[in-house]
């Protein structure tokens, strides 16, 4: 019992710090390998677990997201008209125009796709600055705790780094030109309402709502589904939860 309070403490301490070089990475992957599966799991491990867990979950969210139809093949997450052009959609369609319409939804997810792959080095952030505290909140929380963490601590790193983004990607996909080319036909219709809407802004939070619904996901698959805890360490810690949440 001793040893292994001895080798908790270097991952308490990289834990603390939230920094840790190459060599004491080693030797905490070596410590990970030494955990014993039964009995509670300590604070230290409850942090590990929870940020292992995390790291796993928003890598696969944000991987799926940014590979090739990852928004505009998930009904969960596609992106389509603005709600205050959703009009302007159904008019191209039923004059003819349905093709250029097809083109506006898929450059605007393409877009989308193209963003996602600047989250996960904003989520391992978030990540790597989790206290002790909020681990725990998140592993004892609901379900969906550790998606609201994200939601607190990373919507406005996200915001800040997708627009840019998502602005040269609109323009590099084409959906500058597909969105101008729809509204100037759409606008040439008489008595109608012209429109417009700023691109920009709102692909970049339908993706950042896609990347939260992805990461909810992910975290309901290491909850609920035993098969999906990979390692040891996540095995014990979330038994813990389980056994926990049935009192």
């Amino acid at each position: 019992m001793k040893n292994i309070r001895l080798l908790c403490l270097p991952l308490i301490a990289c834990f603390l710090l939230n920094s840790c070089d190459v060599q004491s990475q080693a030797r905490i992957g070596d410590i990970l390998k030494q955990i014993p599966a039964g009995g509670n799991p300590t604070t230290a491990e409850i942090g590990l677990g929870i940020k292992q867990a995390l790291e796993i979950g928003t890598s696969n969210g944000a991987d799926q997201l940014s590979a090739k139809d990852g928004f505009l093949g998930n009904l969960a997450v596609k992106i389509l008209f603005p709600p205050e052009a959703q009009k302007v959609e159904k008019t191209l369609r039923t004059i003819g125009f349905g093709s250029l319409a097809d083109n506006v939804i898929t450059s605007l997810n393409r877009a989308a796709e193209d963003a996602a792959k600047e989250a996960k080095p904003i989520f391992i952030s978030a990540i790597k600055q989790m206290t002790i505290a909020d681990a725990t909140n998140i592993l004892l929380g609901n379900k969906d705790a550790a998606t609201t963490y994200f939601k607190r601590v990373t919507t406005s790193q996200l915001m800040e780094k997708f627009k840019p983004v998502i602005s040269s990607s609109l323009t590099k996909v084409g959906a500058t030109k597909y969105w101008g080319d729809a509204a100037s036909q759409y606008n040439k219709i008489p008595l109608v309402k012209p429109v417009s809407t700023d691109l920009s802004d709102y692909v970049a939070q339908k993706a950042i709502e896609g990347m939260f619904i992805q990461v909810a996901q992910e975290e309901l698959k290491i909850r609920d589904n035993i098969g999906a805890r990979s390692t040891t360490l996540l095995q014990k810690v979330f038994g813990y939860a389980d056994k926990n949440k049935t009192k």
